[in-house]
């Protein structure tokens, strides 16, 4: 029997299923959150219940959005010429802060680059092929995880990117291999964006 009322539990088991939320985290949360003015959780659960709601997939890079294209894709400033290729969205982040970016993004979110996988046939896969034949681009920038899945996906790009008469780099030292993009600082992601190699 637990000590805790059950919607007190409930919150705290919702709260671990987050990244990074721990145990002791998720109960410290609870509390605050009981502690505080009911507006708070209010505000809180307000603000997670239209997520989704409001958010979608921009149709041309794969960031999330609210409106179609995404900001980034619609900046006039933002050179059309070079795409960077990143697994997850909130990977663009982490290159944006290194400040030496100015070319678009290409989200792959979640695709399948196993030893089993068609790569090809990934929707994300044929959204930055299409976007390599419109004829604009000149570079493709791998910046995947340097993890085994990452380096699987950075091959399986540049092979499928070579015949279609691209630049494609990926990105280099300042990123350790074994590790992920959301780790490194903005140093670190300036560093191994000026320090890319051709794939």
């Amino acid at each position: 029997m637990s000590v805790l009322p059950a919607a007190l539990e409930r919150l705290i088991a919702e709260l671990k299923r987050l990244p990074g939320i721990g145990p002791k985290s998720a109960r410290r949360i609870a509390f605050h959150l009981l502690a505080a003015p009911p507006e708070r959780a209010a505000s809180l659960g307000a603000a997670a219940s239209s997520l989704h709601e409001r958010i979608s997939r921009c149709g041309v890079c794969g960031n999330f959005t609210e409106d179609q294209p995404c900001d980034l894709c619609r900046n006039p400033e933002r050179r059309a010429s070079v795409i960077c290729v990143v697994e997850d969205a909130s990977d663009i982040a982490v290159v944006e802060k290194a400040r030496s970016f100015d070319g678009r993004y290409h989200v792959l979110a979640g695709s399948v680059f196993d030893a089993g996988g068609s790569p090809e046939d990934d929707p994300r896969v044929t959204a930055l092929m299409k976007r390599v034949r419109s004829g604009t681009v000149a570079e493709v920038i791998v910046a995947t995880n340097p993890t085994h899945a990452g380096e699987a996906a950075a091959a399986w790009i540049a092979m499928l990117l070579k015949p279609e008469g691209v630049r494609v780099t990926r990105i280099g030292i300042g990123v350790p291999l074994g590790s992920e993009l959301a780790h490194a600082d903005s140093t670190t992601m300036a560093e191994a964006l000026q320090h890319r190699s051709t794939l």
